[in-house]
């Protein structure tokens, strides 16, 4: 039984030996392993199982991914004194294990070496050019100028871009790289996310663009104006050619009806010459006289021929 007990005892501290010892290393992580603080072996980069010597090694373990900072916003002046507040965010990776073990050690103080590199190369840069470099990256025309607002020379000197903001972002990227390096730390790409004016210029930018704004607005509704009245004139124009032109048909139509109204009459009455003079005569006597008239003509009145000739007398 005393033997049973031993080899149980022994079991468990074998067991506990080997949970001790081992480590796993994960394909996202880099292990550095240190006995009384010093770092001993090389660095295990390769995912799988290890060991090492219990309660006298420690492993360490740092991302071996890309990671990433986010510089704080910060009110920075430009080359032509407007304040603007600029949003930085880099990616950045561990390369050498053993020098950032010995140098930073975790990656808080990482972050903190980042931001002392990278915060003020960020604000050298955008000191250094005008604000039209660090928003823009290329001269392509401006929104205002597409809308219809012709660009003049000045205008395209004043918004010229010689720099851009992309190269401004290398730069950066260039001067921070080296400083970390001594970390064992890469700095993989810097980027501004956003930049924005301090409140005391917004207000007046603002007030820019709305009478910019205003302004295109007038010249389309001016364009607009002067197009509505070259419609209306045309459009009248037009109604009184239509109407001068049906005007002329008409008088034509009526004319050549008239005519032809007026040769058929006179075809009619041709025919009969005296029954035509006889027709005329009633209707002079039905239009003139009614059973209050009183009429007095002499015997020899042409008028009076017809009555004559309808009472029987020469």
């Amino acid at each position: 039984m005393k033997y049973k007990g031993v080899i149980l005892v022994l079991g468990i501290i074998v067991i506990l030996f080997v949970f001790a010892s081992a480590y796993i290393v994960d394909e996202t992580e880099q292990v550095v392993v240190t006995q009384f603080g010093k770092v001993v072996g090389t660095t295990k980069k390769d995912a799988g199982l290890y060991f090492k010597i219990p309660f006298i090694q420690n492993a360490t373990f740092f991302p071996k991914n890309l990671l990433a900072w986010d510089g704080d916003p910060g009110q920075i002046p430009t080359l032509g004194k407007t304040y603007i507040w600029v949003d930085t965010f880099a990616r950045w990776k561990i390369v050498d294990p053993v020098k950032f073990f010995q140098t930073v050690n975790n990656t808080t103080s990482a972050l903190g070496r980042l931001d002392d590199i990278i915060g003020p190369a960020v604000r050298n840069f955008v000191t250094s050019y005008k604000l039209i470099e660090t928003v823009r990256k290329s001269n392509r025309g401006l929104d205002t100028f597409e809308t219809g607002l012709e660009d003049t020379k000045q205008e395209k000197k004043a918004f010229a871009v010689k720099t851009g903001r992309e190269k401004i972002t290398e730069g950066i990227l260039k001067q921070a790289r080296p400083k970390l390096e001594q970390f064992g730390i890469e700095l993989v790409d810097v980027k501004i996310k956003r930049i924005n004016y301090v409140e005391q210029v917004r207000q007046s930018v603002y007030g820019r663009m709305v009478a910019e704004r205003k302004q295109i607005a007038e010249k389309y509704r001016s364009e607009g104006q002067g197009e509505s009245r070259k419609i209306l004139g045309e459009k009248e124009r037009d109604l009184k050619q239509i109407t001068s032109e049906a005007y002329e048909v008409a008088q034509k139509i009526k004319g050549e009806a008239d005519a032809k109204a007026t040769k058929i009459f006179a075809d009619a009455y041709g025919r009969d010459p005296e029954f035509y003079s006889f027709i005329n005569t009633l209707e002079i006597y039905t239009e003139s006289l009614d059973k209050d008239s009183s009429l007095i003509l002499s015997t020899d009145s042409e008028l009076f021929k017809y009555l004559k000739s309808y009472s029987g007398k020469p």
